[in-house]
């Protein structure tokens, strides 16, 4: 993936927002990394009912240019973080997180955090589909996510601890249609 098409992709999601053209205001996608990883623990613990580990934020700047904030007015108000997963049957990027502050929803930063991650896709045409968990009491997020293409897959019964509902849905888009995949028989071998 390279760094100047993606920098140069952030800058053009950035200028089509609503909140760019409606606002006038100044919106642009930045860098996580070791010196602002704390903005990213308050935006988390404002935008989600979950508590991410240690482990997860020292994961997160590993990632390079699946992590990056979004901010508004030069003030951070959002973030999205995945990460790829090897699969049997190929890559998949995982959004382990995508959240704005309550205050600045409505705005086109989720859709542009989204769109920036489809242009990361897009880069790496070995990634099949692009997939998350939503708490199934998250009607927002689901309709928010079904009308960019993602589809129940599944449903991750227990998957949150600690809060209630504890089930999540499993939301995923296919880039390339899982059929052309190649899956194994039990024995191991492509089909």
């Amino acid at each position: 993936m390279e760094a100047a098409k993606l920098m140069e992709a952030s800058t053009l999601f950035a200028s089509k927002t609503k909140a760019a053209s409606k606002y006038r205001a100044r919106v642009a996608l930045g860098d996580i990394t070791v010196h602002n990883i704390k903005q990213l623990k308050r935006i988390n613990q404002i935008v989600f009912p979950v508590t991410y580990s240690d482990r997860f934020y020292s994961d997160v700047t590993d990632l390079g240019p699946l992590a990056k904030f979004v901010y508004f007015n030069d003030l951070v108000v959002g973030a999205v973080c995945c990460r790829v997963i090897m699969e049997d049957i190929g890559k998949k990027l995982y959004i382990m997180t995508l959240g704005c502050l309550p205050s600045y929803r409505c705005l086109g930063l989720g859709t542009m955090m989204l769109e920036y991650i489809f242009e990361c896709c897009r880069s790496d045409e070995s990634i099949l589909s692009i997939y998350l968990h939503v708490q199934v009491n998250n009607f927002g997020a689901l309709e928010f996510y079904k009308k960019f293409g993602f589809e129940v897959a599944a449903v991750a019964q227990n998957y949150y601890k600690r809060i209630e509902p504890s089930d999540a849905l499993v939301l995923e888009k296919w880039l390339v249609q899982p059929s052309s995949c190649k899956t194994s028989n039990e024995n191991g071998i492509a089909q």
